[in-house]
């Protein structure tokens, strides 16, 4: 069985979220949230760590998502 852990963001930025994932086929934020740190991990298994560039390219998506300022 899969164990679970919270995460906690701020409710403005949760609302944004779920504004952001309407349309999507993210049914929640924790879909969304899960998805994009997966994408990070395997990135990173796959080169063995991460290049600026990759971390600035993540860095923007998560900006772009209102995750970061």
């Amino acid at each position: 069985m899969t164990e679970y852990t919270t995460v906690s963001i701020p409710k403005e930025l949760a609302d944004r979220v779920e504004e952001t994932i309407e349309g999507t086929s993210f049914t929640s934020t924790s879909d969304l949230v899960r998805f994009l740190l997966r994408s990070i991990v395997i990135q990173r298994q796959r080169s063995g760590e991460l290049t600026e560039a990759e971390f600035e390219e993540i860095t923007d998506q998560l900006r772009a998502l209102g995750y970061l300022e």
